[in-house]
């Protein structure tokens, strides 16, 4: 076999080994999505309901959804339909938990049902997350702006 035969068919290997990492991927990024939005579900929020999953080497390794704060009643909404300003959001209320915890989110993936506001986009940049996965795009896109000017991947799926 000529040696540019075998380099070509090391470059097959190589696509098809990227094919085959990035299916993976792409399985895992839609399982996480789907865990993120079973959990929204949990949410007491009438108006939009938001799940999120932190995961890092594999694990999930903190979780939240939009809410009140604890010891509060879990009414998001007033009497107008308007969202309570203390309202958390899921992705703050994951970082929060984590906060809580023995883990860091250095080099993790945060997977979310709606793209994060310009806020937790400063939390998540903040809390070492270098990956966003999300499902639904926020009616202001200046967040995933600010994340990938920052320098974090973000990736939008949709299932």
């Amino acid at each position: 076999m000529t040696k540019l035969r075998l380099a070509g068919l090391y470059c097959r290997q190589l696509i098809d080994k990227m094919t085959k990492e990035q299916t993976k991927q792409l399985r895992y990024d839609s399982a996480y999505i789907r865990m993120a939005s079973e959990w929204s579900g949990l949410s007491h929020c009438e108006r939009k309901k938001v799940g999120a999953i932190i995961v890092k080497d594999g694990m999930i390794i903190a979780d939240g959804y939009n809410g009140t704060p604890s010891g509060f009643d879990n009414c998001c909404e007033n009497t107008a339909g308007e969202t309570h300003w203390y309202v958390l959001h899921a992705e703050a209320n994951a970082i929060l938990k984590l906060a809580r915890s023995n883990n860091s989110a250095d080099g993790a993936t945060l997977y979310i049902t709606l793209s994060p506001c310009r806020d937790c986009s400063k939390l998540i940049h903040q809390a070492g997350i270098v990956r966003v996965v999300y499902e639904k795009e926020y009616k202001d896109t200046s967040g995933l702006d600010f994340l990938r000017s920052a320098n974090v991947q973000v990736e939008q799926i949709t299932l």
